[in-house]
């Protein structure tokens, strides 16, 4: 086994016929578009997650994932969040289920915050998967820092003063 199988798909299927990587394309999905709108940022981190490009406002996944991100779709189109989080949380493991939250609210800071669905959504998440926020915190923390490009705008931003040093919370 080299070093990079490790992010190679699974196939496993609960009854549902859910699997975990299914379920991370639909997740990224049902996070895109809780405001209503797929902004080019979000888009951007589809593309950044599951492999692919975007020309002329097309956006083309890759060989490896069309097939994924067409079942994916047509699930989100179908199926409410509800319904989706009761199929897939029991074939995720908590890796899985973390793996998805990381992405998920990345997706939702890409375009510089957190809309208030996207908040109320993931918070559904949290749930549906058994996560406390106070477990959560520092991914989010670490997220939040990764998309909060005003520390190279801002010389006054407050993390950019002496002395102020970046640690995640206890």
């Amino acid at each position: 086994m080299g070093l990079f199988d490790m992010f190679k798909g699974d196939n496993t299927r609960n009854e549902n016929g859910m699997n975990p990587h299914f379920a991370f394309a639909t997740s990224l999905l049902y996070m895109m578009g809780a405001d209503g709108e797929y902004d080019n940022e979000e888009i951007g981190q589809l593309l950044a997650v599951l492999g692919g490009k975007s020309k002329g406002g097309t956006v083309y996944i890759g060989a490896n994932n069309d097939d994924l991100m067409e079942k994916a779709i047509k699930y989100v189109q179908r199926n409410s969040l509800d319904q989706f989080l009761k199929e897939a949380a029991p074939a995720l493991t908590d890796a899985q289920k973390m793996c998805i939250l990381v992405n998920i609210i990345d997706s939702s800071l890409s375009d510089g915050d957190a809309e208030r669905e996207e908040q109320e959504m993931f918070g559904k998440f949290l749930n549906a998967f058994d996560i406390s926020e106070e477990r959560f915190k520092p991914f989010f923390e670490v997220i939040v820092l990764k998309n909060d490009r005003a520390v190279f705008l801002d010389q006054n931003h407050a993390k950019n003063k002496p002395g102020f040093k970046v640690e995640l919370s206890k």
